[in-house]
């Protein structure tokens, strides 16, 4: 098993934005509860406040740590790395005070982030447009008390926070339909492969943007980036000097609710609440997710993180191409604060729908996430719903994802990815495509689909195709010396069947250009 070391842990001075200054009452940092589940393997800081000077006393699993709050209160002591394990007692002392904390687990912590397709809750009951397939006996065999989640409030702000509501859930047929599940599979298919208990801090808001979970100060370090971030703090402020836009705003709520409450005596459907001029309360602007629902969790000791955002991408083309951008400045952003080096962090690309939301442009900036260390993207266009942007297959992607932690951060030797675009050779009026992560490259259903070809005026038209080893050769009649070649571009990529032996699907690729998908 691969348990690699931090680089770095933050100190005091970087829990400023952390933990806002309290009375002297000794408290914990809100992702600390009863039912966590601790990093094994790496330090583990422990975090919270108490009186000004006092020294705090943690003591775990042999363990006695001390730390001294500073003036404002704020502390964190370190536990060192802690051995596979548990239950424990997790105890916090301060002068007469003491918070303990029962029933601590020592194994596999996992950030699980995103919009609505990682929010997506096991029951329909939970979440309306959620439930998974098979629903009622996926809950009934949910028994897994060794799997543990902490879903943090859906919350937004427009400055840093201290702390975030949410407790951590033993895994249960009774607690397990309001659980992520794409969270919940990727949990289960680890704990059933590694025999540890599994952590999952679901941090996930439906219709979120990507650069709302990114910190302001990545942003702003970033001239491609800045602008979006000079849009929000114009309309903040424009909203803040308006001295009626809150009283406004409350007086429409109340209307809309005796409305909507109309409406529905009526067996009518309301029509949409009025919007919140604030643009802090708009899951949108940037920053304003990373600064209610991540940055209280920092720096919670976790082995790496999964992300399932791409439909909400603002600013249509211009968005599309600046998306690579904003999804590397989030890896990239979130390692550094954690300070645990280049944690892994693993991707679920779109499924197929019929909606411009779902464009093979959008899969091919979710793919550049693979230029960066330590990285992984679970291919899910076969998976997907023609007319549902939240298809209910989520055991699929957690499995996927999983099959990417296991190979990579725990060292199984299993295959981890569908076949992945390599290169391109034109042989006469054909073009041969090479494979990775190919043995046993097969189609479903019969030949190759999906496939197609074009000559030098960039015109693709449909390809026959055919597997020869770990390629696929494609051609066409009308297309007598093809330059480019491409599979599965589009939205809802009908009859796209190509997998290796271990039953992964290829990626969506276009080639030769941008826009490649291999690994």
């Amino acid at each position: 098993m691969n348990l690699p070391k931090p680089r770095a842990v933050l100190g005091l001075a970087a829990l400023a934005a952390l933990v806002s200054p309290l009375s002297a009452a000794l408290k914990l940092g809100s992702p600390f509860g009863d039912h966590m589940v601790l990093q094994q393997g790496i330090p583990v800081p422990i975090w919270g406040t108490a009186g000004p000077g006092e020294t705090v006393t943690v003591a775990c699993a042999g363990q006695v740590v001390t730390a001294r709050a500073d003036a404002q209160g704020r502390w964190m002591a370190r536990l060192a790395a802690l051995s596979l394990g548990g239950p424990q007692e997790l105890s916090v002392s301060a002068g007469t005070e003491r918070v303990s904390l029962e029933d601590v687990l020592v194994g596999e912590v996992w950030l699980a982030s995103g919009q609505s397709n990682m929010e997506f809750s096991v029951s329909q009951k939970v979440k309306y447009f959620a439930g998974v397939a098979r629903e009622a006996e996926e809950i009934a065999a949910a028994d897994y008390p060794r799997i543990r989640m902490f879903t943090g409030a859906m919350v937004k702000a427009n400055a840093p926070q201290a702390e975030i509501a949410g407790a951590w859930q033993v895994c249960s047929p009774q607690t397990v339909p309001a659980f992520s599940a794409v969270g919940y599979f990727f949990a289960r298919d680890l704990q059933r492969a590694l025999h540890v208990p599994v952590g999952i801090i679901n941090e996930s808001y439906g219709a979120s943007t990507a650069e709302a979970w990114v910190q302001r100060e990545a942003l702003a370090a970033d001239p491609a980036l800045k602008p979006m971030l000079d849009r929000y703090d114009a309309a903040y402020a424009k909203f803040r000097s308006d001295p009626d836009a809150a009283s406004r705003y409350a007086a429409a709520r109340a209307a809309y609710r005796e409305a909507a409450a109309r409406a529905r005596s009526a067996g009518k459907r309301p029509g949409r609440p009025p919007r919140d001029p604030d643009p802090s309360q708009d899951q949108h602007s940037p920053t304003v997710l990373f600064n209610a629902m991540i940055e209280p969790v920092l720096p919670y000791a976790i082995r790496g993180a999964i992300w399932y955002q791409g439909e909400s991408i603002v600013g249509g083309a211009a968005g599309v191409a600046l998306y690579p951008k904003v999804q590397a400045a989030l890896v990239r952003n979130w390692r550094q604060l954690w300070g645990e080096g280049d944690f892994p962090f693993y991707i679920v690309q779109l499924a197929a729908q019929d909606a411009s939301s779902n464009s093979p442009e959008v899969r091919a900036a979710q793919a550049t996430i693979l230029s960066l260390p330590n990285t992984g993207m679970a291919v899910t266009v076969d998976i997907g719903e023609k007319h549902n942007v939240h298809p209910k297959d989520k055991q699929d992607v957690g499995e996927r994802l999983s099959r990417i932690a296991l190979a990579n951060a725990y060292d199984q030797k299993i295959e981890w990815s569908g076949p992945a675009y390599a290169s391109m050779a034109v042989e006469g009026g054909a073009i041969r495509v090479a494979f990775t992560h190919a043995e046993g490259l097969t189609s479903k259903g019969g030949p190759p689909r999906t496939f197609e070809v074009a000559g030098a005026d960039g015109k693709f038209v449909p390809a026959e195709a055919r597997i020869e080893g770990a390629s696929v050769v494609a051609s066409s009649p009308r297309v007598a010396a093809p330059v480019a070649v491409r599979y599965a571009w589009a939205s809802w990529p009908e009859g796209c069947n190509l997998y290796n032996g271990a039953g992964l699907p290829a990626a969506p690729f276009l080639a030769p250009g941008p826009g490649n998908l291999g690994n």
